[in-house]
């Protein structure tokens, strides 16, 4: 297939390096002209359980250098960034073009459909880890999975052609007709521990340093599967539950996006995750108060990084 990538991250980088690999038409489309520049001169450095390789067969440039209409288009960009990237990329959607979300939050397949109808919009999760190293150097260990369906529910011949693609480059990707189950719960997981890292600075595993942390991430996790209930969407608490604590456990010296976006003064994904649960728990008269709290806590540590929030002198 012809595939462009628009946000070639660590996420981007690793899916775009690993299509590549079995000799798909691979762009990578960002803004990061450092990590482009790497590629087009080095490849890009890959560095996975299965070997440390550079990957020359791809093509990296800004979205205004992007040419022609791919077959697919898989969007990688942080939530808060989907219209912008679509619409600096809105020249290489074609007619036939699907384009396929695995981002973080919910609100993405909304923002997709001004530009495509649902039956071209693919929806999904990913569980692969995935960190940028330094410009055009990714590392990934440990194993993922990827899950996807079309927005509209249709299993038609893009969906297993996009499957099998992912599949063959080592991704693991199965079609999921409960996929909105999947993607609450990593809302779910997600909610829990990049907020509350982001507020309190905390590593995920400091998270179990005492008991307030483990339990006010559970918490979370029954409040945002409570909203998802609430809708119709029949979800794993148990499960997600596991996933949380196995994470605390395990993910040692880990800062979660979220936290690194503090860290380094940018916006962080908060109103796609915590801030879309709020809105959908008021519309669905669901209790959230931990959820609530910790997004209003996150929007006050963004106002500060603004400069809304003074130091009075």
């Amino acid at each position: 297939m012809k595939i462009a990538i628009v946000g070639a991250g660590a996420m981007g980088s690793l899916f775009g390096g690993l299509l590549a690999e079995r000799g798909h038409s691979v762009t990578l489309i960002d803004v990061n002209v450092a990590h482009l520049e790497a590629i087009r001169v080095n490849g890009l450095r890959l560095h996975t359980d299965q070997g440390d390789r550079h990957i020359h067969a791809l093509r990296a440039c800004q979205p205004s250098q992007a040419e022609g209409s791919p077959d697919l288009l898989l969007v990688f960009t942080k939530t808060l960034h989907t219209a912008s990237a679509l619409a600096g990329v809105a020249h290489l959607i074609g007619t036939e073009t699907q384009v396929l979300s695995l981002q973080n939050g919910l609100g993405n397949v909304e923002v997709i459909q001004r530009h495509v109808a649902p039956s071209r919009i693919l929806i999904g999760v990913t569980t692969w880890p995935a960190d940028l190293v330094g410009p055009g150097h990714v590392h990934s260990h440990g194993q993922g999975v990827v899950r996807l369906m079309s927005a509209d529910g249709s299993e038609h011949p893009m969906l297993a052609r996009v499957v099998q693609a992912l599949a063959d480059a080592g991704l693991a990707c199965t079609a999921d007709p409960a996929v909105w189950s999947a993607i609450w719960e990593k809302v779910a997981f997600n909610a829990a521990l990049n907020s509350i890292c982001a507020v309190s600075h905390c590593t995920v595993d400091q998270l179990g340093a005492i008991d307030d942390g483990r339990d006010l991430a559970f918490a979370v996790v029954d409040e945002v599967l409570a909203v998802a209930q609430a809708q119709g969407i029949a979800v794993d608490r148990d499960g997600c539950a596991a996933r949380v604590a196995d994470a605390i456990s395990r993910h040692v010296g880990h800062k979660p996006s979220m936290l690194q976006d503090v860290l380094a003064g940018r916006r962080t994904e908060v109103e796609a995750i915590n801030g879309a649960v709020v809105a959908a728990a008021d519309r669905s008269g669901v209790p959230v108060p931990c959820t609530r709290t910790l997004l209003r806590l996150v929007r006050l540590v963004e106002a500060r990084i603004a400069g809304v929030v003074t130091t009075a002198r």
